[in-house]
């Protein structure tokens, strides 16, 4: 019954927001939410990028990450095109991150905070209001694909040699609580759930982008399926990717 439930669902067609990688880096995981059946609406790094995908089901839009105003616009934009956004997912790749973010130059500190902080807090920010203005059901996925800061490199071991810069070791800490004060909301809203999800580098899905996205998937229609709202445990749980969708039980960070 499960497993019909789900094909159900994938046929059906349903919308995602996706905020965090900007396409085209980001398209291995749009084109597996788009081969699932959703209409996806991303962020693409150029002008030149916006209309790149959309034989594929995948639509863009470019932002200013420093701006609230250009947040709530993303967010319009997604709404007119999908018609509604059912889902949302921010996305934190911190192995992404350290190519762009190599070491820490005092120069490169605005945009980083920018790029990596700012606009979760904007768009996490503006979502949650117009969230609260429709008041329709809707499903908000935080992913983390960790990597091994300096401190964690000294103080356990790593399969990796070279560890995240240290602003974007902090930014990855700054959207894990975003990810958990955004969750708490769960509690005064029966139409919001919340997925948050961690990769863990030693995770066997670490590498693949389409079998991260395929699990948060199947674990968004898992959510959708729950025959009682969501309670802040549920929504406040960290879930090993890979793992079953948890009912209140945390996983070991």
């Amino acid at each position: 019954m499960e497993g019909h439930s789900i094909l159900c669902y994938n046929q059906s067609m349903s919308s995602i927001l996706i905020v965090g990688k900007d396409l085209p880096d980001g398209l291995e995981m749009a084109e597996a939410f788009a081969s699932s059946g959703r209409s996806v609406f991303g962020v693409a790094k150029s002008e030149a990028d916006v209309n790149s995908f959309e034989s594929e089901n995948i639509y863009a839009s470019t932002w200013n990450k420093s701006s609230a105003v250009s947040a709530h616009s993303l967010i319009i934009k997604a709404e007119t095109k999908l018609d509604k956004i059912e889902e949302v997912l921010f996305y934190f790749d911190t192995n992404y991150f350290c190519s762009k973010f190599e070491i820490d130059k005092t120069e490169e500190i605005s945009n980083a905070v920018d790029v990596m902080m700012n606009s979760f807090f904007y768009s996490t920010s503006e979502l949650l209001r117009r969230i609260d203005q429709k008041k329709e059901k809707i499903i908000v996925s935080f992913l983390v694909r960790e990597y091994p800061s300096k401190y964690e490199m000294l103080t356990s071991k790593s399969p990796v040699s070279v560890p995240a810069a240290g602003i974007v070791s902090a930014a990855q800490q700054a959207f894990i609580s975003i990810a958990e004060t955004f969750a708490a909301s769960v509690g005064e809203k029966d139409y919001l759930s919340v997925l948050l999800a961690k990769c863990q580098i030693n995770n066997e899905y670490y590498k693949n982008e389409k079998q991260i996205a395929d699990w948060l998937a199947q674990s968004m229609v898992s959510i959708r399926a729950m025959k009682n709202p969501q309670s802040v445990k549920q929504a406040s749980t960290w879930n090993k990717v890979g793992s079953k969708v948890s009912t209140g039980f945390s996983i070991k960070n």
